[in-house]
């Protein structure tokens, strides 16, 4: 790391007065290292991919993402498909991505953890999706995609009580959904990441994961999902039963190995879900991006992580 721009999400975490200390408590870290660094606060989700992308043309060999997961996701959107290498001093409420690469939450931990990280090159996930203005879009991901019950989830949020109370807003609204969203099934149709069939199936809920550990109540999601596989692991929910929801992401909490009926684990390297009659809301990485129909793929060679 010879150049390195910190982008950081100025509204990410719930500590937001002690944000701007940690921020240079980290750009002393890496100054005190020889490292050039400018730091620049995000501008939003549509403006973040383009400022990382200019700081790579910049001649930065590094990027690094100072935010929870979805500051990392748009930032992501500006690295993928370089040389530049995108490091992660976790500042949000999951950090999911951190988690699962074993980064540190202390911010100034996780500095001198990027400066010694091993570049690691790896694939990542593309889901192209109807925005909300009616056009087809498209995002990498790193983390995962939801289409169902779990996109209702970021829809239904109320964005002052996740920074209020952090992870317990998802508990909380997640347990609410599960009471009273009305199961909405829509078809897919992928191709199984192991033999190149194609399978079809109808679904209430469909998880595309790409990392093995969330943490927190998680925990493992997707038993077999890791950044190092060229395909995704896919949960489908064959089922509008709310028990057997329940039941599966209990099997995740406990570390249990139960078949939950209705629910399959399948590897996957492209899915297209189609639309139905109602509007089903896709996400990425934990952010709300749009609806059916969609598109999920595998891009390899997409992206340089540092990884303790």
């Amino acid at each position: 790391m010879r150049k390195a721009a910190l982008l950081y999400n100025p509204l990410s975490g719930r500590q937001r007065q002690r944000r701007a200390t940690a921020i240079e408590a980290v750009l002393g870290v890496l100054r005190a290292a020889g490292v050039e660094v400018t730091a620049e606060p995000t501008r939003g989700a549509a403006v973040s991919g383009e400022q990382a992308r200019q700081a790579v043309l910049n001649g930065c060999d590094t990027v690094l993402a100072c935010g929870g997961d979805g500051t990392v996701h748009d930032i992501l959107q500006g690295v993928a498909g370089s040389q530049a290498a995108l490091g992660i001093i976790p500042l949000g409420t999951a950090n999911a991505l951190a988690h699962d690469l074993g980064i540190p939450r202390n911010p100034v931990r996780a500095a001198h953890s990027a400066l010694v990280g091993a570049p690691h090159r790896f694939a990542v996930g593309r889901v192209e999706y109807q925005d909300f203005a009616g056009r087809c879009s498209s995002r990498y991901f790193t983390v995962a995609v939801g289409i169902g019950i779990d996109a209702h989830l970021f829809y239904k949020l109320n964005v002052a009580m996740k920074d209020r109370l952090g992870m317990t807003a998802y508990y909380a609204k997640a347990t609410h959904l599960w009471f009273t969203h009305e199961m909405e099934f829509f078809d897919i149709e992928f191709v199984e990441g192991r033999t190149g069939e194609r399978q079809q199936a109808s679904i209430s809920e469909l998880l595309a994961v790409r990392i093995g550990q969330f943490g927190g109540m998680l925990r493992e999601l997707a038993p077999g999902a890791a950044l190092a596989n060229n395909h995704i692991r896919l949960v489908l929910f064959k089922t509008g039963n709310r028990f057997r929801y329940l039941q599966y992401i209990l099997r995740g909490l406990l570390r249990r190995r139960w078949q939950v009926p209705g629910i399959e684990l399948r590897d996957g390297t492209h899915v297209t879900c189609r639309k139905c009659a109602t509007r089903v809301f896709v996400e990425a990485d934990g952010e709300l991006v749009g609806t059916l129909p969609a598109e999920i793929s595998m891009v390899p060679d997409a992206i340089t992580l540092l990884v303790p």
